[in-house]
């Protein structure tokens, strides 16, 4: 690790460890409320600890679906919100592990670990905490495939080596596996000038990335055809900041990337289509893969080859019946670009999802 990267670290862990005391002291918009939240994952959070609830620092919602009895893993868990949200739904016969670097966070975290235990009715604790680096997990001790699905929840911006951080995540994950996370981005390449203020980088802004870049690197680690489930644009509520950053946008957006060997780099077509059979708790009527796949229970759904692979070599596979195989190419899938994949409305405005297409 360079001496530069160190910095880094210390001045994001002394930022979440001792700047900040909850979520009222960040200056933009990027924790979510539970405005909004869909019904059921309301008594999810609200049997969280209050204090673990005060200390969440995250952009988004980073809990997919058909979770029951998986394997999770979570990079940057903070205090530990997603982990104890995550642990209800993967149930006693799932797990959840968090990783953090920040002593304070995880302080909290362990505090409250058999308060959650006891909450969640549990004979044992289904969750664990490791103090490390998400840029280094090869230091911890998981093993390759180690894990079904990877989350994380406004942190990997705050990583001053954010290759590293999904390489890393592809060699835990199962094949077939995901790595579903939230997080910030800019519709630009950020100035190194402004990578060095440590409050913008504290707030997760001047080390968001480039969508486009993020979206390279995605593929450079081994997740061919990210998939943007939704997004929204951040406000910036306070005068100096925003003058600080000029013109440049930013957007908490939900990533979702499989680890399957077979996807291609762009969506083909082979002329196949799945038909949604339901049975996804809480998602019986609709499943939506990502903001452009919005399956309905019943229906023909035509998909590229990509979206096949990712519905039928994943956990999602005992819910669909798949239409067609591999055996003709026709080209490109219809709908394909590489415009700005971002949601451009005001944020208070709920992401609309198209019936069918490809990202």
């Amino acid at each position: 690790m360079s001496s530069a990267q160190q910095n880094v670290k210390d001045s994001v862990k002394e930022y979440y460890g001792k700047t900040l005391s909850s979520s009222d002291d960040l200056q933009t918009d990027a924790c979510c409320t539970d405005e909004g939240l869909p019904d059921f994952l309301k008594p999810i959070l609200s049997a969280v600890h209050d204090e673990v609830l005060m200390r969440y620092y995250g952009c988004g919602l980073v809990l997919p679906e058909a979770l029951k009895g998986m394997s999770i893993l979570d990079l940057g868990c903070g205090a530990g919100r997603d982990v104890y949200a995550l642990a209800q739904l993967v149930g006693e016969t799932g797990r959840v592990v968090g990783v953090d670097m920040t002593d304070e966070q995880l302080a909290v975290a362990r505090e409250h670990q058999q308060y959650h235990t006891d909450k969640f009715k549990f004979k044992k604790s289904n969750v664990e905490f490791h103090k490390g680096y998400i840029e280094a997990l090869d230091e911890l001790p998981f093993a390759d495939g180690s894990f079904d699905i990877i989350v994380s929840n406004c942190v990997i911006n705050l990583s001053p080596d954010k290759l590293a951080v999904l390489k890393q995540a592809k060699r835990l994950l199962k094949p077939g596996g995901e790595m579903y996370f939230s997080d910030v981005y800019a519709d630009r390449r950020i100035s190194e000038e402004l990578q060095e203020d440590e409050e913008l980088y504290g707030e997760c802004l001047s080390g968001a990335l480039y969508w486009n870049d993020f979206e390279n690197l995605a593929r450079k680690a081994g997740f061919n055809d990210p998939r943007l489930v939704k997004s929204r644009p951040l406000q910036i509520q306070n005068e100096v900041l925003q003058k600080k950053l000029g013109s440049v946008g930013f957007w908490s957006a939900t990533y979702r990337l499989f680890a399957i060997d077979e996807l291609e780099p762009s969506c083909e077509e082979y002329g196949q289509a799945v038909i949604y059979q339901g049975g996804i708790e809480h998602h019986e009527d609709v499943f939506e893969l990502d903001g452009h796949h919005t399956i309905e229970k019943g229906k023909v759904f035509p998909v590229c080859g990509n979206t096949w692979h990712m519905l039928r070599s994943t956990r999602f596979e005992p819910y669909f019946t798949f239409i067609g195989d591999f055996s003709t190419h026709y080209g490109i899938f219809t709908g394909c670009g590489t415009d700005l994949p971002f949601d451009t409305r005001t944020a208070n405005l709920e992401t609309q999802s198209d019936s069918g297409g490809c990202c």
